[in-house]
């Protein structure tokens, strides 16, 4: 049976098609603060792969979403929106209000957690760098920092008589230049924000997201792992404990 699964972030639509567990197709695209006109397009393709069912992460609002729900219902295939729950699956949100915590996030945590009790410091290296730790199955929380290209962004904003252009993100030596200052003085504040919370207590260091080896190569001190495909991990499992509770 082949299966849609969704990733609606604030800036790109992520989906994967999976055959009997196996990923068969996969594609990440811009939506430009329109996901579900992009969601509009990709639906006749969609409805040609003959799909059995489709999980869904979305950080958008109720509005966008309720539109999102309205274009999957020309599938006619069950449709499950993941949600932040207090408890789910033994996870414990650490969040008092658990609306306030990104879907995204929670679906990280969730696809990482199990039972030996091992302490995790997961981070997504996307449109923002979003750090959460879990004891075991106990989210405590989190930390949440403008990303790389963010923080250019906003020196290009406020910054009068310098031009900063594009350049690698990728030395973390002092800048011999304008613009090797600005890129390497940005990384080595995100590098050095993650030494500073993986050295408060021992974790197990999981990367995700499309700077997770550049940030991997930077930190090979805590042997990191990258999971290109957490969040996907996460809604599978999500799915899966909402099927076995029916």
């Amino acid at each position: 049976m082949k299966k849609l699964w969704l990733d609606i972030g604030n800036t790109r639509l992520k989906y994967w098609i999976t055959q009997d567990g196996d990923i068969i197709e996969h594609a990440a695209e811009l939506h430009l603060q329109s996901p579900a006109d992009l969601l509009l397009g990709l639906i006749h393709h969609f409805k040609a792969l003959k799909l059995s069912q489709a999980g869904v992460s979305s950080v958008q609002d109720k509005k966008s979403n309720q539109r999102i729900r309205e274009i999957l219902k020309k599938l006619e295939i069950p449709v499950i929106f993941a949600q932040v729950h207090a408890e789910y699956a033994g996870l414990q949100c650490g969040y008092q209000e658990t609306s306030q915590l990104g879907i995204d996030r929670w679906l990280q945590v969730l696809a990482v957690v199990n039972s030996n009790d091992q302490n995790y410091c997961v981070i997504s290296c996307g449109t923002a760098l979003t750090i959460d730790l879990a004891d075991g199955f106990q989210h405590l929380g989190g930390y949440i920092l403008p990303n790389l290209y963010l923080q250019r962004d906003s020196l290009i904003q406020n910054t009068k008589g310098i031009k900063i252009p594009d350049a690698a993100f990728s030395e973390l030596s002092p800048g011999r230049n304008t613009i090797d200052a600005v890129h390497h003085g940005i990384l080595l504040g995100l590098i050095s924000t993650i030494e500073k919370v993986m050295q408060q207590t021992p974790r197990q260091l999981i990367l995700t997201g499309g700077d997770a080896p550049l940030f991997a190569q930077h930190l090979q001190q805590f042997n990191p792992t990258v999971e290109s495909d957490l969040l996907l991990k996460g809604l599978q499992h999500y799915i899966a404990h909402a099927a076995e509770q029916t």
